[in-house]
């Protein structure tokens, strides 16, 4: 039971992270609509939008998505020492 937990948050915040670095490389690419562009800005924007009131753009470059995969690694150490 203990060992599954552990596997789910880590599949939890591993994918986050890879929404996260999708979201920067769909940003570099016009894309356009589709539904899987707009996945995972609808996933990925209720994390970005606060950092982003925090931290604006600097010289057009936006780095709430760097901070974001750093806080949420330093949450998911957080909670593996909390739970585990």
């Amino acid at each position: 039971m203990t060992y599954t937990l552990y596997r789910l948050v880590d599949f939890v915040f591993w994918f986050l992270s890879v929404a996260l670095l999708l979201r920067v490389l769909l940003s570099w690419v016009n894309m356009g609509s589709g539904t899987f562009s707009d996945w995972i800005f609808r996933l990925t924007e209720p994390i970005l939008a606060p950092l982003r009131r925090v931290i604006p753009p600097i010289g057009g470059l936006d780095f709430s998505p760097m901070v974001a995969l750093f806080l949420l690694e330093l949450l998911h150490t957080v909670v593996n020492r909390l739970l585990f």
